[in-house]
């Protein structure tokens, strides 16, 4: 900052700037503001000559209004070590007012305990010979007595002719100090490759910085992504994830982390991920109403977790229906109610359909079935067992040749085309038109294939895995 050099004021206040010419103040012992509260008041050289008129004073309010609005205590010497300023936030730290600074010789007595003025007042001088800024750490006294440790930054003025004509001194209170380094540290650690993602979007939900962690979830750089629109990245769930975004701009941020499925596009395909995610509405400091800058996301990946917790859960709740089918078939006289019993137990969140043909000769007959058209219970064919028409390479005759499992999908048909493709690809191999995936595995009994256990799912469900054939394999 330097002087309005229409004020007739020399103390230009960066370090090694040079006035046009040497000036002083308004020549009194107090501040040099209009109302006696300003912080500019003695010349930092000893040239003659005043400003007088509307622009000196217009220029004196100008300086004095910049540094009383400074966040930073500032105060400044002249060659001989005079105070010449002392702003308002000087004033709060130490609470010495500006007509109480303003005037004295050094620290001594007032500012400093006088057995360290002497090396306070020669490390703030010293400045006067050398370029640049000079930090130090000063305990000061403030005017109750109390001591306060601060940390400074000095650095020469230079007068008329390039000459040093005084020193000025910024500083603020260490704690002050140490927790903005520690803001300014966590905030470039947060940006670095750390084991979670954080992402900064502004008020139009667009991400301004992503570190490496985020770039890599979100399968880009982390130059590349900047400004993109998030539904750019992410194919399913973008919009309870922008929804969330703008929650948090417009309310704040929520309690307690929140879970988002999303389904990215990367150059391998699709993936689904689970984000486990936090936010916070980052607003302006330099404001007195919040001024909302955008949201702060951070989150993981939490998607191996979610997928074993997942399992974890069928797992049990299918074992608890296959004990409780035990429960029940075990009281049950006739073999075939028991196993219809067993496999309503058995189709329960598992499938929609299941199909049950026992072998007779050489063919397959169907037997017991859930009904085509609703949901419903397992029950017998009416009217007595009815011969299945199935076509060469059926999976239910793929699974007795294997002795073994088949899995199908009707994306995996050659006429598969949409609904009424897959509608088409379920009839030809008689099952419900809703079929979309289907399950056949094979019944054994002391080395003899007594028929085929099918099981079926409609399109809007997921396609059978390998868990599944598991599953399958122990019902029947």
């Amino acid at each position: 900052m330097g002087a309005s050099r229409s004020s007739g004021t020399t103390d230009a206040l960066g370090p090694d700037e040079e006035p046009d010419e040497p000036d002083r103040a308004d020549g009194q012992g107090g501040p040099g503001g209009p109302d006696g509260q300003g912080a500019c008041s003695v010349p930092l050289d000893s040239g003659s000559g005043a400003g007088a008129g509307s622009g000196a004073d217009s220029g004196a309010e100008l300086l004095a209004a910049l540094l009383d609005g400074m966040d930073a205590a500032l105060c400044a010497f002249d060659a001989g070590g005079t105070v010449t300023h002392w702003n308002r936030e000087a004033e709060r730290i130490l609470g010495w007012s500006a007509q109480e600074a303003v005037g004295r010789t050094g620290f001594a007595g007032w500012a400093v305990r006088r057995a360290d003025a002497h090396e306070v007042q020669g490390r703030l001088m010293a400045a006067m010979d050398a370029p640049g800024r000079q930090v130090h750490e000063f305990a000061l006294l403030r005017k109750d007595g109390s001591r306060v440790l601060v940390r400074t930054q000095s650095a020469r003025v230079l007068g008329a002719g390039g000459k040093p004509a005084g020193v000025y001194c910024a500083f603020s209170e260490v704690h002050a100090q140490i927790d903005l380094e520690r803001a300014i540290a966590l905030s470039e650690a947060l940006l670095e490759d750390v084991s979670w993602g954080v992402v900064l979007v502004d008020v139009d939900l667009r991400p301004t910085v992503v570190n490496a962690y985020a770039a890599r979830a979100l399968g880009g750089s982390r130059t590349g992504l900047l400004g993109r629109p998030l539904g750019e990245l992410v194919v399913q769930g973008v919009e309870e994830l922008e929804a969330a975004l703008a929650h948090v701009l417009a309310e704040g941020a929520p309690g307690a982390p929140a879970e988002f499925w999303v389904t990215l596009r990367t150059a391998e395909g699709e993936r689904r991920r689970c984000w486990r995610s936090g936010f916070l509405r980052l607003a302006s400091p330099l404001t007195e109403e919040p001024v909302p800058l955008g949201v702060g996301w951070m989150f993981r990946d939490v998607t191996a977790k979610k997928l074993a917790q997942q399992e974890a859960d069928r797992l049990r709740f299918r074992t608890g229906q296959l004990h409780r089918a035990a429960r029940t078939v075990s009281e049950c006289e006739d073999p075939m109610e028991a196993a219809t019993s067993l496999l309503d137990f058995a189709l329960a969140g598992f499938a929609d359909h299941v199909l049950l043909d026992l072998m007779e000769g050489e063919r397959l007959v169907r037997t017991a079935a859930t009904p085509a058209d609703a949901p419903g219970p397992c029950l017998l064919v009416a009217g007595g067992s009815i011969p299945v028409r199935y076509g060469p390479g059926h999976p239910a005759l793929q699974a007795v040749e294997r002795t073994g499992s088949v899995r199908t999908s009707a994306g995996a048909g050659a006429g598969a085309g949409g609904t009424e493709g897959a509608a088409a690809w379920a009839a030809e191999r008689r099952w419900p038109r809703d079929a979309a995936h289907a399950l056949s595995t094979v019944l054994r009994s002391r080395g003899r294939t007594l028929g085929v256990l099918t099981f079926l799912r409609a399109a809007n469900r997921a396609a059978f895995e390998r868990p599944d054939t598991a599953y399958a394999e122990t019902v029947a």
